[in-house]
């Protein structure tokens, strides 16, 4: 009887998983794959549309800017994040928790807002610009592929580093000792014995970076100039096609998707080649440097996270100047704020409400998925486990053209409304939520639950009242995961939005584009310090600020 009980309510919650999985993103992508293979005009099937996106010059372009863009950000990503995690890791490094701090704050502010900030420093009147050109230093042009790549390295960079440096602290440290001993200069040590005991990390990592950068809309639009990237040209494509079928923004979208998978597939293949484990007995112990080596380490360490953390500083810091209308002037004070608080306080509630509301249905529905994901080993559960992972590699842009194709039609009209924005940030956002529940079961024994039931508990009274508070900060922390990155979300809710749902990502990038520093700087720190003070809660709750993200 107990069996059976237990397996009804496991049961239930893995359909109510794949219900909403099915409605939310299963049947989007397929009104995508469909729409891309209709003809705009007749209606009928066509493969016109693929034809168009891989012959046109306009779209190869898109392409292959698209896979500079990913690739350059890939690597600028790994060129900063690898060695920050190596030195802190192993070395003695004064202030290692300030610089994982900071680079988790650089990591969860939005990088639409870099763009914007960097525009103000590097820009042809930004003061960063002007002081290198004094000193004989021209930079390129913030607009194109320099701001770009300059964005996405900068803005990706924390995920290779606290990625790899979980990894190279879960190392067992005789092992390098070993190559020591046998000869190895340190270097050859690095890359002989270090670098490919966390290859699953490294590669993890840089597949992160590739598909975020890919799948980036912000950044690409503010500083691209004339550049231009699938997303950018998705988006382009599915305004220019509004109330007809997209077919050929659909095409690109596929496109978008068909990548992000062949690069995941890529990852996984290399990982398998090059399986290199060991048994961690013994964790390394970070090394003192002499004073030069030191101070060199320092300086690129600092050097790094301070450039990632410059923007939002200088964001801040913007917001706080005085202005009249949107011109700056002399001196400090709150204008920005007030004018905020006097024009679109709406945008503000909207962000707090939706990210509110799409968060307390990723709790519970990602808290009883994540318990079957780490109590039910069967294909099944595999398959949603699989199936969960497709918002990790599939565009906002994507997306959001997915749910105006499904939910734009009888008698599902609910385009324009603040449902379909919430519904999009619940199936996008689901994934932090599940994973975080998972990984703490996994640390909690089944014995418990087991005891209290053959003690007269149902399995439903032995997880809420034996499990759950045991898996509490792992349900917080991913609640907090997806706030941050719920209530930063642009490229789907610019897809969704009308002008009574804008949210606060969506007015910063329209005021960009308008020239409005001030009112998009004031919602910009508004948007950090609520971020930051999540990271901090996070924080608290796990202990640990290398783990709190990975």
């Amino acid at each position: 009887m107990i069996a059976g009980r237990r397996f009804d309510v496991w049961t239930s919650a893995m359909l109510l998983g794949f219900a909403f999985v099915a409605v939310l993103l299963v049947w989007p992508l397929w009104s995508i794959l469909a729409a891309s293979f209709t003809d705009n005009r007749t209606g009928v099937f066509t493969l016109n549309n693929y034809v168009s996106v891989l012959t046109r010059p306009l779209y190869q372009t898109a392409l292959i800017n698209s896979l500079i863009v990913s690739l350059g950000g890939m690597a600028g990503a790994l060129l900063l994040g690898v060695p920050l995690a190596i030195l802190t890791t192993r070395y003695r490094i004064a202030g290692r928790d300030l610089l994982a701090t900071l680079s988790v704050l650089a990591l969860v502010s939005p990088p639409f807002i870099g763009a914007y900030a960097w525009i103000m420093m590097l820009g042809q009147n930004g003061w960063m610009r002007h002081g290198l050109a004094a000193i004989g230093i021209e930079l390129p042009s913030i607009y194109g592929f320099f701001g770009i790549l300059l964005v996405f390295s900068l803005k990706f960079f924390p995920f290779v580093y606290l990625l790899t440096a979980s990894s190279l602290n879960t190392i067992n440290a005789s092992v390098e000792e070993a190559a020591e001993g046998l000869g190895a200069s340190p270097l050859r040590r690095l890359f002989t014995v270090t670098l490919p005991l966390v290859l699953p990390a490294l590669s993890s990592a840089a597949l992160l970076v590739f598909v975020l950068a890919l799948a980036d809309f912000g950044t690409p639009s503010i500083v691209g100039g004339r550049v231009r990237v699938l997303a950018t040209t998705a988006y382009n494509l599915f305004t220019s096609e509004m109330g007809g079928n997209p077919g050929l923004a659909s095409t690109t979208a596929i496109v978008l998707i068909v990548i992000s998978m062949v690069v995941v597939a890529l990852q996984r293949w290399a990982v398998r080649r090059r399986n290199v484990a060991g048994a961690l007995l013994r964790r390394p112990q970070p090394r003192v440097l002499k004073p030069f080596a030191s101070a060199v380490a320092h300086l690129v360490c600092y050097a790094i996270v301070l450039a990632a953390s410059l923007p939002s500083l200088v964001v801040i810091y913007t917001s706080l100047r005085k202005t009249s209308g949107p011109v700056f002037q002399p001196g400090f004070g709150i204008e920005s704020y007030a004018r905020v608080m006097h024009e679109v306080p709406h945008v503000i509630a909207n962000s707090f409400s939706y990210s509110t509301i799409s968060v307390a249905m990723i709790v519970i529905l990602g808290t009883l998925i994540g318990y079957v994901l780490a109590r039910r080993d069967s294909p099944v559960a595999g398959t949603l486990d699989s199936a969960l992972m497709i918002p990790y590699i599939v565009p906002g842009v994507v997306m959001g053209v997915g749910f105006v194709v499904t939910f734009n039609v009888p008698p599902l009209e609910i385009t324009g409304t603040a449902t379909i924005l919430v519904l999009m940030l619940m199936i996008r956002r689901l994934p932090y939520s599940v994973r975080s529940s998972a990984s703490i079961l996994k640390q909690i024994k089944g014995s418990i639950e087991e005891a209290a039931i053959s003690l007269g508990a149902s399995p439903a009274q032995a997880f809420l009242k034996v499990t759950m508070p045991l898996m509490l900060p792992g349900i917080v922390a991913g609640a907090l995961m997806s706030f941050i990155t719920a209530i930063n979300e642009l490229s789907s809710s610019l897809i969704l939005y009308v002008g009574r749902t804008m949210t606060m990502p969506v007015r910063i990038y329209l005021s960009v584009l308008d020239g409005e520093f001030g009112t998009a700087a004031a919602l910009s720190t508004i948007l950090l310090v609520t971020s930051g003070a999540a990271v901090y809660a996070v924080f608290r709750l796990t202990g640990s600020k290398e783990n709190a993200f990975v």
